[in-house]
């Protein structure tokens, strides 16, 4: 069963400051491992379902994405730069490619981390959304594995 972990928190853990807004908004190391034999390539997304506050969520806000990811791949490292070769972004909700980290305006807000291995690469053009690649990989996942961490922000760092 395809697993994913990060060293820098547990499983429904807080997420270090170096990895969100009010520290150094690092993307945070990960790691994973039982990836089926026959993938072809991992897709990662990362987004906060609680936005703008858990108690009256409203909508998802996607913090990154990655697709394309080669298969030999067990893990980024932290605060990756240089993405592995073939490896795709695609944008977040900043309207940006790369890493956001969590900033969440009001509350404890859940951070899911997806990875999901395909049986395919995905031919996509441009710079996709999330909706995008999402859509492209439908009938081709072989197995997924989540990762949650959480964070609040600290009263001295909150708007």
């Amino acid at each position: 069963m395809l697993a994913l972990e990060s060293p820098a928190f547990m499983h429904e853990g807080t997420i270090p400051l170096p990895y969100t807004c009010d520290g150094s908004d690092l993307s945070p190391p990960l790691v994973w491992r039982n990836a089926p034999e026959e993938t072809q390539s991992f897709v990662l997304i990362v987004d906060d379902p609680d936005a703008p506050d858990p108690a009256a969520p409203q909508r998802t806000w996607v913090h990154w994405v990655l697709f394309n990811l080669p298969p030999t791949l067990k893990g980024l490292p932290e605060s990756v730069h240089t993405l592995p070769p073939g490896t795709r972004e695609g944008l977040n909700d900043w309207n940006r490619k790369g890493y956001g980290g969590p900033c969440p305006p009001i509350g404890r807000h859940r951070y899911i981390h997806k990875l999901y291995a395909l049986d395919t690469r995905l031919e996509l053009p441009g710079t996709p959304t999330k909706a995008g690649v999402e859509h492209a990989m439908a009938g081709h996942i072989l197995a997924q594995a989540t990762l949650i961490g959480t964070y609040e922000r600290h009263k001295q760092h909150a708007p």
